[in-house]
């Protein structure tokens, strides 16, 4: 990896493929250098982990329910052995109500099935504003491709 990092080509096709599989070191530092550079080219980025997901529309962008975990310490009664369903707002909502484009970072992408990634890739066809980095693994250097590609091979 140089030393400097000056990220235009990976805006370059980020703006270009809306979606991007990254390989990325796995003693960390690029991916912050680039979301760096991302946010001083006027992007918001919002960083996330692609465990626990669920549907990622509804995470995403809709409002959705969520319970909390049974810890097994309550009696079975009212509300006690499920937990009662608490609304949660989208993660990318107040992202999405400001005029900037927004880069969804998501870590540990590799977890996702084909067609998790496959709907992700569709809801960044979807919405103009919305441009995503999926990290898949690792690599010994810094390395991208498009989503498209990576869900094709």
């Amino acid at each position: 990896m140089p030393l400097l990092l000056t990220g235009r080509a990976f805006r370059r096709d980020l703006e270009r493929e809306r979606a991007l599989a990254v390989y990325a070191p796995l003693e960390g530092g690029a991916e912050t250098r680039l979301l760096r550079r991302l946010r001083a080219a006027g992007y918001r980025t919002e960083l996330t982990s692609a465990r626990g997901l669920g549907d990622p529309e509804a995470f995403l962008l809709g409002l959705h329910g969520v319970r909390p975990p049974h810890l097994g310490h309550h009696c079975v009664g009212r509300d006690a052995a499920v937990g009662e369903v608490q609304l949660v707002m989208p993660q990318l909502g107040p992202a999405l109500a400001s005029g900037a484009p927004v880069v969804l970072w998501m870590l540990e992408g590799q977890v996702l099935s084909s067609a998790e990634q496959a709907s992700l890739l569709a809801l960044c066809e979807r919405e103009p504003r919305l441009h995503m980095v999926l990290e898949l693994g690792g690599s010994r250097s810094l390395r991208w491709k498009p989503l498209r590609a990576a869900l094709a091979a």
